[in-house]
């Protein structure tokens, strides 16, 4: 068995917790009786709080960066293994992070059956595969620099739908049900792309991958308006991605990463579409001001997550809605805060969206709709956003053995300061000039 080297112990959780029980009873009845008094009952919020999951991704353990530099942290995880101890570090001390998603090939495992294994051991599974066709790898024969899976060139795109296939083969092998597609692809200049060609190539691309894909499984199609690509990208809207998602079949769904629209898109009605058209397939979580910033969840716009929640939320409780299973993910870049914590805090926000959302007055709100009170109706979504639900929040965690406060017990735990002793630290690339 590998070794996870310096974990949390549970005491310690523990007694955290105790010391701040007496204070987590009194806001939580005291917001109990406020709850109570817009009938609804606060112990079945905290029972669905419990069941709220999210999967964190393996590279957001460890420091992002920029495309001018990257600045390591002390500590960081310097492969799978290690990554996975973080992970579960984050799931330990939220109890909302069960599994984690792999993109290869930064992850791909020298031992499949240990990786396996030591998931299993830290109560972790695996969520949806990565894979990676906007880089060039060490040992890779063609370049990608003009495309992958659209490039004009044949031997460029079989190589990139072997990627993906090898993603799918690995994905069976520890668990995984799903994978990921996103491409770098597209043009910056006009008259570089032939559009219409380069979707087709795409879409014939896709299909050889759909091909393979097992039974149980789903693709999920990511798209993002611009980046690297600044003139046109070939996956570049939810609208292409969910013509392609109907080309390519049943299997096939969009992905909706928060920060890979246009500023001030509103991300909640193309949500609400794509369950409409039964195409919504997950969720890349995360914050932007400008772009595909990759903060951290909520912590830019917690108004505009409560918005997409509230549109999930009223799906799940509508029965005309069919298909409705979107996969819950984090995708986040940290290059200031410390990764865990920065992820400790994300699980946080979402489930804090989520439980506003749960609090909404769905029958009040379609009343004030059918009549166009537009005020009213405004209101109701304002009164399930401005409710502190932090008491919900802490319970549910405290319930399933988490921590009332995981960011704080954390730094009391000084599993950063272990982790740094563990792992030697990862050298700075030299400073550059702008």
């Amino acid at each position: 068995m590998i070794d996870t080297g310096y974990t949390i112990p549970k005491p310690l959780i523990g007694e955290q917790n105790r010391r701040v029980e007496t204070e987590l009873k009194s806001d939580y009845e005291s917001l109990g009786e406020q709850l109570a008094r817009r009938d609804i009952l606060i112990d079945e919020i905290v029972r669905s709080a419990e069941r709220f999951e999210v999967a964190i991704p393996s590279w957001g353990v460890g420091t992002g960066g920029t495309r001018f530099a990257r600045f390591p942290g002390p500590g960081e995880p310097r492969n799978i293994y290690e990554k996975l101890v973080d992970c579960a570090t984050i799931h330990q001390l939220t109890r909302s992070a069960p599994r984690v998603s792999l993109h290869i090939p930064w992850d791909k495992p020298s031992d499949m059956k240990g990786l396996r294994e030591l998931a299993s051991s830290l109560e972790l599974g695996f969520d949806a595969m990565n894979s990676n066709t906007f880089q060039d790898q060490e040992d890779q024969p063609l370049s990608y620099k003009c495309g992958s899976l659209s490039h004009v060139d044949p031997s460029v795109r079989a190589q990139a739908v072997q990627h993906n296939i090898e993603c799918i083969s690995i994905g069976k092998t520890i668990g995984s049900k799903a994978l990921t597609v996103w491409i770098a692809d597209g043009g910056n200049f006009p008259g570089q792309l032939d559009f219409r060609r380069s979707l087709e190539r795409y879409l014939s691309s896709m299909t050889e991958i759909y091909t393979v894909l097992p039974a149980d499984w789903k693709i999920l199609i990511e798209y993002k308006c611009f980046e690297p690509a600044f003139y046109s990208t070939v996956i570049n809207d939810w609208g292409v991605a969910y013509l392609v998602s109907q080309r390519l079949g049943s299997k096939a769904l969009c992905l909706v990463d928060l920060g890979h629209h246009a500023p001030n898109a509103n991300i909640e009605k193309i949500v609400a579409h794509l369950i409409q058209f039964e195409k919504l397939g997950g969720f890349h979580f995360n914050d932007s001001k400008y772009g595909d910033d990759d903060l951290d969840s909520g912590s830019i716009n917690p108004f505009q997550l409560f918005l997409v929640f509230q549109e999930l939320v009223a799906a799940s409780r509508d029965s005309q809605v069919k298909n409705f299973s979107p996969a819950y993910m984090i995708d986040q870049s940290h290059n200031i805060t410390d990764p865990v914590e920065s992820l400790i805090s994300s699980v946080e926000q979402l489930q804090r969206a989520y439980v506003q959302a749960l609090l909404v007055d769905q029958t009040a709100l379609n009343e004030y709709r059918e009549s166009n009170d537009a005020l009213m109706a405004m209101r109701v979504l304002k009164d399930a956003f401005q409710t502190d639900v932090t008491p919900i929040v802490r319970k549910a965690r405290v319930n399933r053995g988490g921590a009332h406060d995981p960011l704080a017990v954390f730094r009391v735990s000084k599993y950063r300061e272990a982790k740094s002793k563990e792992r030697p630290s990862i050298p700075a690339p030299p400073a550059r000039s702008i």
